[in-house]
């Protein structure tokens, strides 16, 4: 099996009739998360797990597992693969869809070379990854690895009005499972980049060794409407031009930042939002991310400071809420390196590397060695119907995560192997095993 390779057409043609599911009268195409678009983008996920024979299970905040149980050890923690299927509004059709696509390509490889894994392989379609409909984004892994109670979940209230337990319901995907019904001995995602780093760089492959916390906040000010003609300058409470200060002074201070700080003013809203009226209200959301801890919260606590001093100066009241808040997040270091010694075996150029964006895998990596593969977007492009990455790329990262499930899904990597001494780590688990210490061959 060590010239073994995925069917890159098959993965393809996958990927774009996904990429069709959804789309609007003009061509947009928006899988909200629990949408009837999302419907179809799931049933046709399920479809293609039953075809190729996998267990399909539901959890109740709407997670979709496909199962792989031919397994030496069908009772072992499972190696999982995947990523989430939801998009944004008007989207590309790699964001998300490739990793879970690839995990079934990847499954679908193994079983038709006749491998039978030593642990089940089971590939995660997370629910409400992108966060566009309901808050907060990523929260279908947030829930699964214990960090939102399923039933506080299931009763948030979307942009639309709507409520996140009900649509799942509606289109039939609130499951019985209880989220975290499995735990994954090693969690893997495969992603394009969504970032202009390896295509800068002229690298195939990134090894995601880290990724950025993330600050999701609301700003509120509230100041004074008056006429726009006939008030003085002096005497203004303008809420509009509060906003605007605070948004330079974000934009600033994250341009000066010594550790890659990136600041996102992403919505505003005035009211009673008219031409010749001085705003009395302003709203706005604040996406503040830094792969430092300590920085990020500094960045948070020099925003509230200017908060304060604004509102002053101003004479406007100003409140900030809390939206999401996730640290910064280290994936497993041999995991790691086991992607990077797969993409050099292939004779791909690879690089250990941040995401800027959150994933999956952050919250997975609550309860599980994890770690991601990247592939280059041309443009850094992503959230956009430009996103794209070339076919050979997408193949090639593919061929990577099917090379790291082979080594971690290996009878060595499960522990078929003569005992090691008491103080080895051997056979812990298979992101520490298939690196180290298990190369004597199995037993007789």
């Amino acid at each position: 099996m060590s010239n073994l390779s995925i069917d890159g057409e098959r993965l393809l043609a996958r990927l774009r009739a996904l990429g069709e599911l959804g789309r609007g009268a003009d061509g947009k195409l928006t899988r909200l998360a629990a949408s009837a678009a999302d419907k179809l983008g799931r049933d046709q996920f399920v479809q293609w797990a039953k075809a190729l024979g996998l267990d399909v299970r539901v959890d109740r905040i709407g997670n979709i597992f496909a199962l792989w149980t031919e397994a030496t050890d069908p009772k072992a923690a499972p190696l999982m693969l995947g990523s989430h299927i939801d998009t944004v509004i008007d989207a590309g059709i790699y964001d998300g869809c490739y990793g879970v696509l690839a995990g079934l390509e990847v499954v679908e490889t193994l079983r038709e070379a006749g491998f039978t894994p030593c642990r089940p392989i089971v590939i995660a379609a997370f629910t409400n990854e992108e966060g566009v409909r309901y808050a907060p984004d990523m929260m279908g892994s947030l829930v699964y690895s214990g960090g939102l109670a399923a039933d506080a979940a299931l009763a948030v209230k979307g942009a639309d009005g709507s409520v996140l337990g009900e649509e799942l319901a509606r289109i039939g995907y609130a499951g019985a499972e209880e989220p975290g019904f499995l735990k994954p001995d090693a969690y893997i995602e495969l992603h394009i980049e969504q970032g202009p780093v390896l295509e800068r760089e002229g690298l195939a492959i990134g090894a995601v060794e880290n990724l950025q916390g993330i600050s999701w906040q609301r700003i509120t000010i509230e100041g004074v409407a008056n006429h726009a003609g006939t008030t003085p300058m002096a005497l203004r409470h303008d809420a509009g031009h509060a906003a605007a200060r605070i948004i330079a002074f974000l934009h600033e201070r994250a341009s000066a930042s010594p550790s890659g700080t990136v600041a996102t003013v992403g919505t505003i809203a005035f009211e009673p939002n008219a031409i010749n009226v001085i705003p009395a209200r302003a709203t706005f959301t604040v996406d503040l991310r830094d792969p430092n801890e300590e920085c990020l919260a500094a960045e948070e606590q020099a925003l509230a400071e200017y908060l304060k001093q604004i509102a002053q100066e101003q004479g406007v009241a100003i409140s900030a809420e809390r939206l999401a808040r996730f640290a910064p997040v280290t994936f497993d270091a041999k995991l790691v390196a086991e992607i990077e010694s797969a993409a050099d075996a292939r004779g791909l150029s690879a690089r250990a590397m941040t995401s800027g964006a959150g994933h999956d895998a952050q919250m997975i990596a609550r309860i599980a060695p994890a770690a991601m593969i990247f592939v280059p977007s041309i443009g850094g492009i992503s959230h956009n119907p430009k996103e794209f990455t070339p076919e050979t790329d997408l193949v090639a990262g593919a061929n990577v995560l099917l090379d790291v499930v082979k080594r971690l899904a290996s009878p060595r990597a499960c522990g078929h192997c003569r005992p090691a001494p008491p103080s080895s780590p051997c056979c812990a688990s298979a992101a520490s095993c298939a690196s180290a210490a298990c190369e004597t061959p199995p037993a007789a």
